[in-house]
């Protein structure tokens, strides 16, 4: 009998791909061993890869999410444009948009800020985004300081901006050790250690205020996991293509993911977990520093990501999108509170848990925005917050991060509770608030762009 090839195969009706090798081979056994051809292509078929094709139509989704203004009606269009398109990925079993949701992405099925979805043994890389655990924590202080002493404090122990700190602020020792031995994490240890205590830019931030309930004052700091989780978010992004063209081809880049229960995924998993550790205590950190500072004690701290993925008593995965989880149980550390802050001139609110099943069991994570940034600064006036102490840590305010870029606060707290998504407990009244600033104005690029000569002392 003659050799089996993989022409043999594609006669047979078999399409190529990176399983012809071992098909080639198994097939070729078979005939040796004096099997027919009809058992040799029966076997041979069930060595090609099960792929998950997209649905023709996308599932049903929940939204919670109010349009009475024109922008709103523009911003809800094009939220239910990509929610359409992601609910057709064959993983989705459920989806949920929040009130404070906008498209994040122009690519067709991007999951919007404020879209929650929950997935059958896949973990999506692209549904927390580089910024992974993108948080909120606070911590509230013993005893009576002067607020703008408070806010002295963080800008003077705080970083904002590209890169990480230039004076390394030590992690724990437990945190090193889990950072060092895991297998995805290793080789990033100069981002976990550069970037600890430090905040980036773009909306996170560093708020003052005092407790409603109380009067106690409270700092209250907005960031992520900064380079170590990008680069880690990179990593799964390049696991997740990989697995996904072969085992569903015609799903979007941006929508892939990893196989929960595969080595890979598990792996994925577990760094995610170590990733979100360090956020937190790259969060407490500042505080930490701040207090010290301020020779300051604690009389309450607790925090919340928003930015993540979590695995629920159903088996599913719930993937929040700038979504915060309002369940009990959502972390280890979880006590029952979560923050929403929602611009700098307004309140923080500390919630308790809701857990409605419509929902996803997912709050929004603060107040949105219904334009981009761009098309924010091109159509309105931006306009300062009247008695906020407001500072942009580079020296010149990015005007995008005015209140009024962001969707009206009163609004999304009114739906906060028409939905019933969040019980507010308490809320920090603003005292004033850091911010990283437009850093990149006088950046090299932009200069060059504009027709300016760089100088040599310019700063990335």
């Amino acid at each position: 009998m003659s050799e089996i090839t993989g022409q043999t195969l594609i006669i047979w009706g078999l399409k190529p791909g990176p399983h012809f090798a071992e098909a080639i081979r198994v097939a070729n056994v078979l005939r040796d061993a004096g099997a027919a051809d009809p058992e040799i292509v029966s076997v041979v078929q069930g060595l090609v890869p099960k792929t998950a094709p997209m649905r023709a139509e996308g599932l049903p989704y929940a939204v919670f999410l109010d349009a009475e203004t024109e922008e709103e009606r523009a911003n809800l269009a094009g939220v239910r444009r990509h929610m359409d398109a992601l609910m057709r990925v064959p993983t989705i079993v459920r989806g949920a948009v929040m009130p404070d949701a906008c498209p994040s992405g122009s690519a067709e099925g991007t999951i919007p800020v404020g879209g929650a979805v929950a997935c059958a043994d896949a973990i999506h890389p692209g549904f927390h985004s580089a910024d992974i655990c993108c948080s909120v924590a606070i911590t509230v202080l013993a005893g009576e300081r002067k607020p703008k002493d408070v806010l002295d404090a963080l800008q003077a122990v705080t970083h904002f901006g590209p890169g990480g700190r230039r004076d390394v602020v030590r992690m724990p020792d437990f945190l090193a050790g889990e950072v060092s031995g895991d297998p995805l994490l290793d080789d990033l240890w100069n981002k976990a250690v550069g970037d600890f205590a430090s905040q980036g830019d773009g909306n996170h931030f560093a708020y003052v205020g005092r407790l409603a309930s109380t009067g106690a004052l409270a700092i209250v700091t907005h960031h992520g996991s900064r380079g170590l989780g990008a680069q880690l978010y990179k990593k799964g992004m390049a696991t997740a293509r990989r697995y996904v063209e072969k085992a569903a081809p015609e799903v979007p880049r941006h929508n892939v993911w990893i196989k929960a229960d595969s080595a890979e995924g598990q792996a994925y998993w577990r760094a995610l977990q170590i990733v979100r550790t360090w956020t937190r205590e790259s969060h407490y950190a500042i505080h930490d520093l701040a207090l010290e500072r301020l020779a300051a004690g604690i009389a309450d701290r607790f925090w919340n990501e928003h930015n993540f993925v979590f695995q629920r008593s159903d088996g599913l995965f719930y993937h929040g999108k700038g979504a915060t989880p309002s369940w009990a149980g959502f972390s280890p550390d979880d006590d029952g509170r979560t923050l929403i802050p929602l611009n700098m001139a307004e309140p923080i609110l500390i919630t308790g848990h809701r857990d409605r099943p419509e929902t996803l069991g997912f709050a929004p994570h603060g107040a949105g925005r219904n334009l981009s940034r761009t098309a924010y600064l091109r159509t309105h006036q931006p306009a300062w917050p009247d008695g906020i102490d407001v500072r942009f840590f580079c020296g010149r305010p990015d005007l995008s991060e005015l209140p009024g870029a962001y969707k009206n606060a009163a609004a999304v707290r009114e739906q906060i509770a028409r939905h019933d998504l969040a019980e507010v407990i308490d809320a920090v009244e603003p005292y004033g608030s850091i911010m990283a600033g437009d850093w990149e104005a006088d950046a090299p690029w932009r200069k060059k762009r504009a027709g300016v000569e760089p100088q040599a002392d310019s700063v990335a």
